[in-house]
C-alpha cells in the first residue's frame, strides 16, 4: 500500500510540473494572484488568448496517464560540454543554457537570467516528480552578478522557488513576470524587488537595453485550483545587439503571435525556442511546440539564429531523451535548412554573437 502510494504521488508530481492538475473546476471565488481590472484577455479570475485551447479535463489526464506509452529515460544524460564559467560582463551577446528552459544572457553589459532552475526535481516536492539528469550547465557558485532575472510563467520546471530565493539573496537582482507571480515569488522571500506586467508592456533596463513581454500559447498552475490565474508570457530583449526572442512555452496555434513579432521588432537576431515535452501530441500540441513546429516559427520570425531548450534535463511527457534533437535535425533537413542555423543546446553550451 505504501508503494502505491508513492507511485501516486510522484504520478501526481509529475502532471502538476506541466501545470495538469489546474483542470479542478474553481468556476467561483477569487483570484489569489492578480485582481487587477478586466481586459481582452483578463476575465476577472483567469488569463486567456482570444483563441485559448479548452482546458484538458480530468478524464483527458487520466487518459494520458492511464494509455501512456513512456519512452524510458536512462538515469543521467550527461552533456558533452563542460560546465560554463562565464565572464562577468560583456559587450555583446552570449548565451548559455543552464538546463531544461533556464538561460544566462550577456548581453549590452548586462547579465540577465531566464526561468532559472537549479533544483534537482522540476516539481513541488523534493521526494517525487520529474529528476534532473545532467547537472546545471553552470554551477550556482560561477554565476557572474546577476541583474535581471525574466520568468515566463509559474510552472515548476520554469519556477523554482528556492533557486529564485537563493539568487535574490546572493544577487539582488530586478525580478520581471506577468501579472499576478508576485505573489507567487514573494512567498518565498517576500523582499524581492519583483515588478509584473502585462503582454504589449515594456521594462527599460537603461543603455537602450529593453526587455517586451508578449503572448505565448500556454497557460499556467501551480496546484489544484490556481489554472491560468497568473498571467504566461514569451519575452523579447531588444538592444543596440538587435532583437532576442525567447519562448519558454508555447503551442503553435495558427502562428500569428509569431508573425507579430517580426511585424513589431523585426527579423530577431536571436529565437530561443523550446523543442521538447511534446508527447502525446493530442494532449500536448495546443500547450508545446515540437521540433517540427519549432521550425515553422523560426521561418515565420525569419530569425538570424535559433536556439532549441525545453529537452534532455527533466521528463516530463512521453518522447525519448534523445528525440527532439533528432526530430528538429529531420525538421531542418525537410525545409532546406542549414542545421547550424537551430541548434538544440545542450547544459554548458554557449552561443555568442
Amino acid at each position: 500500500m505504501k508503494r502505491r502510494s508513492l507511485l501516486t504521488v510522484a504520478s501526481a508530481a509529475t502532471v502538476m510540473t506541466l501545470g495538469g492538475v489546474g483542470y479542478a473546476a474553481h468556476r467561483r471565488g477569487k483570484n489569489p494572484y492578480y485582481r487587477g481590472p478586466k481586459s481582452d484577455h483578463f476575465d476577472g479570475l483567469r488569463f486567456h488568448l482570444p483563441d485559448q485551447a479548452a482546458d484538458k479535463s480530468l478524464p483527458d489526464v487520466l487518459r494520458w496517464q492511464a494509455k501512456r506509452q513512456r519512452e524510458p529515460w536512462p538515469k543521467t544524460f550527461p552533456s558533452p560540454y563542460p560546465a560554463d564559467r562565464p565572464p562577468e560582463r560583456i559587450g555583446s551577446m552570449r548565451v548559455v543554457l543552464i538546463g531544461h528552459a533556464s538561460y544566462l544572457v550577456q548581453v549590452a553589459g548586462r547579465n540577465i537570467l531566464i526561468d532559472p532552475v537549479f533544483a534537482k526535481r522540476a516539481s513541488p516536492v523534493r521526494f517525487a516528480g520529474p529528476k534532473r539528469v545532467n547537472p546545471p550547465g553552470i554551477a550556482f557558485g560561477d554565476l557572474p552578478p546577476i541583474d535581471v532575472v525574466l520568468i515566463t510563467h509559474n510552472h515548476y520546471d520554469h519556477l523554482d522557488g528556492p533557486s529564485l530565493a537563493r539568487i535574490w539573496q546572493a544577487h539582488q537582482p530586478l525580478i520581471v513576470a506577468p501579472l499576478g507571480n508576485d505573489a507567487i515569488l514573494r512567498n518565498f522571500d517576500d523582499t524581492m524587488h519583483v515588478e509584473t506586467h502585462d503582454w504589449g508592456e515594456s521594462v527599460e533596463l537603461g543603455d537602450g537595453l529593453t526587455v517586451h513581454l508578449t503572448p505565448a500559447h500556454h497557460w499556467s498552475a501551480r496546484g489544484v485550483r490556481d489554472r491560468r490565474m497568473a498571467l504566461w508570457c514569451a519575452f523579447v530583449i531588444t538592444s543596440a545587439q538587435g532583437a532576442h526572442y525567447h519562448v519558454g512555452d508555447t503551442g503553435f496555434g495558427d502562428g500569428e503571435i509569431f508573425r507579430d513579432i517580426r511585424a513589431r521588432f523585426g527579423a530577431p537576431r536571436l529565437a530561443t525556442l523550446p523543442i521538447g515535452a511534446y508527447e502525446p501530441r493530442w494532449f500536448m500540441k495546443a500547450q508545446h511546440v515540437d521540433p517540427a513546429e519549432a521550425v515553422q516559427i523560426l521561418s515565420l520570425l525569419g530569425a538570424e539564429q535559433a536556439l532549441g531548450h525545453h529537452w534532455g534535463t527533466f521528463q516530463l511527457t512521453d518522447e525519448g531523451v534523445e528525440r527532439p534533437a533528432e526530430a528538429l535535425a529531420a525538421a531542418l533537413a525537410a525545409g532546406g535548412i542549414a542545421p547550424e542555423r537551430f541548434v538544440a543546446l545542450r547544459p554548458g553550451q554557449v552561443w555568442q554573437g
